[in-house]
């Protein structure tokens, strides 16, 4: 086989974006990088210099701080139980919802599928929405974060679609000739098939159950129910310090702030990192054609 020559244009032109695609991905990958090497520097060298290239002093007496607080311990097991919980009713309730809307024989699924859509664009309110998880005796406790929001009406419109058009007709139909049900069919042939919108599901479920902290801030008043991000929250808004700064209640309030700045890099950190070692996980999973050579012919 004969190798195309490429001309000087080409060269240019694949160099060019060469440029342009880490340029970007500097942009993108820098503040992360920072808020990183921040929460390993000396609070007090990391103004001598406005761009972090490397950590100023190494140190880790930020993160060291941070672990000593009982609050983030117990926020993070929280949001790791809700986290949990929550996707895993999200899943199940989105594939049990999604599955029938899919098929070509259930009958009223496009007037079912458009009362999905109308809660995307109204809702009750938020007041209504209090009164009812009062009244379903959920509020202040774990379940209110996690069956009121049981599914999302965009992600059951995305996995219906997936089931539509990437389950292929003719493996239903020879699945019905073998003598499967629908419920077999779901297990068995169709989940299996949908490995990566379960996986994207998950992710979007994930991600929004573990960044969620309005919800707790209305409905959850018990402390030792407090998600990570509403811990967070009093330590970057509100700035509440003063069990993790009891060593500097003492200083000039400038070096209390230079040490508050440390701790908040360092929280960011801490809260990220799940999110961070989710996301290489499951990316695979989006490009990944697994219905190739699921049918013959």
């Amino acid at each position: 086989m004969n190798n195309i020559k490429r001309t000087p244009a080409e060269k240019w032109f694949d160099l060019v974006n060469l440029v342009l695609v880490l340029g970007i991905t500097a942009i993108i990958l820098y503040p992360l990088v920072f808020v990183v090497f921040a929460s390993m520097s000396d609070p007090r060298l990391m103004y001598d210099s406005p761009l972090l290239l490397w950590p100023k002093g190494f140190n880790l007496q930020s993160y060291a701080t941070v672990f000593e607080n009982s609050d983030i311990w117990r926020g993070y097991l929280n949001t790791i139980l809700y986290t949990f919980v929550g996707t895993s009713i999200n899943i199940f309730m989105t594939v049990c919802g999604a599955y029938p809307l899919s098929r070509r024989r259930f009958f009223g699924k496009g007037f079912f599928t458009f009362l999905f859509m109308f809660t995307m664009f109204f809702s009750g309110g938020l007041i209504p929405s209090y009164l009812v998880n009062q009244q379903l005796g959920i509020v202040n406790t774990m379940w209110v974060l996690v069956l009121p929001g049981a599914i999302s009406a965009f992600n059951l419109i995305i996995m219906r679609t997936y089931f539509q058009t990437r389950i292929p007709v003719e493996l239903e139909e020879s699945a019905y000739v073998d003598g499967c049900n629908d419920i077999r069919l779901l297990y068995k042939i169709v989940l299996p098939l949908s490995t990566p919108i379960i996986a994207v599901m998950i992710l979007f479920y994930g991600v929004g159950h573990w960044n969620s902290y309005f919800e707790a801030m209305i409905y959850i008043s018990n402390r030792e129910l407090f998600p990570l991000q509403l811990i967070l929250r009093e330590i970057l808004i509100k700035n509440e310090f003063s069990d993790m700064l009891s060593i500097a209640v003492d200083e000039q309030y400038a070096e209390r702030m230079i040490v508050r700045e440390g701790l908040k890099y360092a929280v960011v950190v801490i809260s990220s990192l799940p999110l961070l070692v989710l996301y290489p996980l499951l990316s695979k999973f989006f490009e990944k054609g697994i219905l190739v050579g699921a049918i013959k012919g």
